[in-house]
This record gives C-alpha cells, structure tokens and sequence, in this order.
C-alpha cells in the first residue's frame, strides 16, 4: 500500500528520531569504557537534535596547581575538598568566585591534572546545557562509581527566567533523587551569589517589629543557589607585588631571565593598560615579552 506524502513525511522524522535516540543510548553504554582511557569530557547537546553525549576530550589542558600564587588559602581549601571527595569521605559542592583572572578555572585543570590518575574525572558542561544535568547524572550511574567526577560550569551565571537554573538547583539539594555519591559539582563565577539582583528586588526586602531584615521571595529564591554550594571560594586581584611574582614565575618557566627594571616597568604598564592586576594578565605579559625576545634574537 503507497503512504501519503504527509504521512511518509512523519515516519521519517519519527525514524530519525528513533535513530538518534539509540545513537546515543549506545553512547551511553559505551561511557563507561570511554572514562577509562581518556579523563576528560565535554557534554554535547546536540542543540536539540537528540538527547546528547558525552564527547571525550583527547588532549585536555593540563596546569601545575603551583602556579597558582597569591590564592594559596582558596586553593589548599578546594584541593582538600578534592582529597576528601576521592577518598570516599564527606565533601561540599564547590562554587569558585571572584574577580576575572585570577585563577578560577586554573584551579579545577589543577586538580584534574594533580588527581586523574586516583580515578579523578572531569565533565564539562555549558551554562546553556545545564537542563541536560539529570541526563549526564544517568550517564554517570552507568559507570558503577569505579571513577570520581567533578561535574564543571565555567563562569556561571544567571540572569531572569534562564534555563539550567531550577536543574542546578534541584541536583545540589532538593531533588527527590539526588546526585551520585561519585560526583561533586563544581562553578566558576564573577558573581558569588550566582543571580544578577535589580533594584525591584532590593525593594523587597523588609525589616520586622524586632528590626530584623526580612529579604523579598525572589531575592530569596535567586540567593537560594549560590547556598546550596558548601564551599564558596573567593578569588581575587593580586597587589602589585604578587603580580610581579607571577610574572617572574611563568618567565622562569619559559627560560628566560629574572625581571630587570625595564622588563618590570613594562609589567606594571601591561596590567594598568588591561585593567587588572591577575594571573591570566601575568601569563599574557610573559607571553608577549618571551616571544617578542625570541624573535629578537633570531
């Protein structure tokens, strides 16, 4: 019997959908294999075209936790919160804050890099693929809790009515399931409450007949998130000595010689041109003064 246009039309669409959906069930069985050999991932979306997957990332970038300088107390705090997590013991999702640069997302490659071979695995997730969160947790149960995950967010942050907001919130606490005991969330943010706030939300808040502040419901709702965090680590601009050191650290590195006055003006010149005085600011300096010697001398 010959099918009508329309009809074939939606067969095949039901067909492809059918199709993807086994694609990535397959993948999903294939996941466990895959964290064996690789140690870091990436959830792909597939920008709705299907459920989504985990894409192995083959050559993921590596940093030496040493390198950080000037954030010692926020780095011993979540590299100890890592230790406490590997070892099966109780441990805090971690939410890392602070100014641009100085660190953040240096910290979390740091761990990975430190603690992949005790099992350590990282999946990263964008701001906009948070919805997938109880997906990728599906993922994860698959592999039987032979790894550790650090579930990653990079300069998170959330304006009105985003998506991602409620999933995150719920896999922290409140959701009747609740994460494995193998994964501990971890975000990065310039804003430590995590929510932009409006001055119509500030104007909610109250003070009571014994002169207590009462906040509104939704200043309490946005602030609701960044709580569910039980370890938030603040990052921050380095003085002007710290900066310097950095510098000096990371040109050590690349072989060349300590800073003499000039190189060192040049230093303070660089950050007061970018605005800030942080580690990343420091790296790109170096980068410019090593190369731009380099190609000097040849």
């Amino acid at each position: 019997m010959e099918l009508s246009k329309p009809l074939q039309e939606r067969l095949e669409r039901v067909l492809g959908l059918a199709e993807r959906w086994l694609r990535d069930y397959v993948d999903d069985d294939r996941a466990a294999e895959r964290f064996e050999h690789h140690v870091a991932f990436r959830w792909d979306a597939d920008r709705g075209r299907g459920l989504g997957r985990l894409c192995a990332i083959e050559e993921p970038a590596e940093f030496d936790l040493d390198d950080l300088v000037g954030v010692d107390d926020a780095v011993a705090a979540f590299v100890q919160n890592t230790e406490q997590f590997l070892a099966g013991l109780p441990f805090n999702h971690a939410l890392l804050f602070g100014d641009r640069g100085t660190g953040k997302s240096s910290a979390v490659r740091g761990v990975l890099t430190r603690f992949a071979d005790r099992g350590l695995r990282l999946i990263e997730v964008e701001k906009d693929e948070l919805i997938h969160l109880p997906r990728i947790l599906d993922v994860i149960r698959r592999d039987g809790g032979a790894h550790r995950f650090i579930v990653f967010c990079d300069d998170l942050s959330f304006g009105e009515r985003e998506a991602g907001y409620r999933e995150m919130k719920a896999v922290l606490e409140g959701s009747i399931a609740g994460p494995p005991a193998n994964v501990c969330l971890v975000v990065t943010s310039n804003r430590r409450q995590l929510v932009s706030q409006t001055m119509a939300d500030n104007r909610e808040a109250r003070l009571d007949d014994q002169n207590e502040l009462h906040l509104g419901e939704v200043l309490e709702e946005k602030l609701a998130l960044a709580d569910r965090f039980g370890l938030a680590l603040g990052f921050y601009c380095f003085d002007q000595a710290t900066y310097l050191e950095i510098v000096e650290r990371y040109l050590a590195k690349e072989g060349e010689v300590p800073l003499d006055e000039d190189a060192r003006a040049e230093a303070l010149r660089f950050a007061l041109r970018r605005g800030t005085r942080s580690g990343r600011t420091a790296r790109q300096f170096v980068n410019h003064l090593a190369g731009s010697r380099q190609l000097a001398a040849r």
